[in-house]
């Protein structure tokens, strides 16, 4: 399986200006070559190369840098193409659809830019690279990571790296090619994962994850933005620029926890995991307003990209369920009843009388129908031979 590891540069002050220019000038070239695409009717890779090489050449590129330009430009439309076809962009006709089509794509000056061997070389021991700029070949480029880090790259690292600037620090994102383990096809149970916004994730049998503290942290947040806007001086807007994106690290950093946790409980107890698929929840539920920027800061796929990547890495079955009244339905007697959800977290059984925590009620539902899908999609359909 692939995953990407990312370190961080620690270039001398030479070094970065030289870093920060070579962005910029990939990515002006990118702009350039997509908007020629743009007018041409995006052609493929080989045609668009015809038209827009030997100009990249001439802007300084080398030969290396100019055919990733150019089939990075390929990829952004080929992935808009695909959001269209998907749906992803609205309906035709839409705003959002409209505006993404009426106009080249475009690409920030510090957006990533990937280089390949040929442009970028590990020195693994020395923990420096040699990068390809505008200014030439620079070498000595230290970074930083930790030791699970460093060994991953030395072992696995395979392909292209991309090369990010984020709010005046660089990084490296390197794709790595870790071996997959073998998923344990006869799993001895089932963990119901039961997302929500007041606990975060519920499975049965294990302590519910709150989502009190992050929410907590999201309001303070807030109100520390809306402070800081409304003071609107050069300090406030300062702080504002150093305070981005803090918020969603935290969050993604609450999202690995659980999900580690999870994995490592259902590896050790040999089961596997039903996760409830919540696509398009967004636009099927109705909230007041107090109540919508908090469903829309819920950060459930990103949880459940988590617990995917990480069951695979450790052999651990995933399959995604219907959640459909898993919430309504008694674990115990299936009784099906809207009334059975006396609150958010109570719930009582209309038909046989059990009392239970919701959340938990709704984990082990999702348990059932995680062995049932499990089953199903393995389940021989071939018919016996006489």
């Amino acid at each position: 399986m692939k995953i990407v590891v990312r370190v961080k540069l620690m270039p001398e002050a030479d070094q970065a200006c030289a870093l920060s220019a070579t962005l910029r000038a990939v990515n002006d070239a990118a702009n350039w070559v997509s908007a020629v695409a743009f007018e041409r009717g995006v052609p493929r890779v080989y045609e668009l190369r015809r038209h827009t090489y030997a100009e990249l050449k001439a802007r300084g590129l080398g030969a290396q840098v100019a055919q990733h330009t150019i089939k990075k430009v390929r990829d952004a439309y080929t992935t808009l193409r695909a959001n269209i076809r998907a749906g992803n962009l609205g309906k035709k006709g839409s705003t959002r659809r409209v505006k993404a089509e009426s106009k080249p794509i475009s690409f920030r000056p510090q957006a990533a830019h990937p280089f390949d061997d040929r442009c970028l070389s590990w020195q693994y021991d020395a923990q420096t690279v040699s990068i390809w700029t505008t200014a030439g070949r620079m070498r000595n480029v230290r970074f930083a990571c930790s030791a699970g880090t460093l060994k991953t790259l030395r072992q696995h690292r395979r392909g292209e790296s991309d090369l990010i600037e984020c709010d005046g620090v660089f990084y490296l994102v390197a794709v790595c090619e870790v071996p997959e383990v073998s998923v344990n096809e006869h799993p001895d149970g089932w963990l119901g994962v039961d997302l929500g916004i007041v606990n975060i994730a519920t499975v049965d049998g294990m302590t519910s994850f709150s989502g009190r503290g992050l929410n907590r942290h999201r309001k303070q947040q807030l109100d520390l933005r809306r402070k800081l806007q409304a003071k609107a001086t050069k300090s406030a807007r300062r702080r504002l620029k150093q305070r981005r994106r803090k918020e969603s690290r935290h969050a993604a950093n609450v999202n690995h926890v659980i999900s580690k946790k999870i994995v490592t409980e259902a590896a050790r107890t040999c089961s596997g995991i039903a996760l409830e698929d919540l696509g398009g929840i967004r636009e099927r539920v109705r909230l007041r307003k107090p109540q919508r920027a908090t469903l829309h800061f819920w950060a459930f796929h990103q949880l459940g990209t988590f617990l995917e990547y990480k069951a695979r890495r450790a052999g651990v079955p995933l399959v995604h369920v219907d959640p459909a009244y898993s919430s309504q339905e008694c674990a115990d007697c299936h009784h099906i009843d809207r009334k059975n959800r006396v609150n958010q977290a109570l719930f009582v059984c209309r038909n046989c009388g059990v009392v239970a925590h919701a959340d938990r009620n709704a984990s082990r539902n999702l348990a059932a129908r995680g062995e049932v899908a499990w089953i199903a999609g393995r389940e021989s359909r071939v018919p016996a031979t006489s």
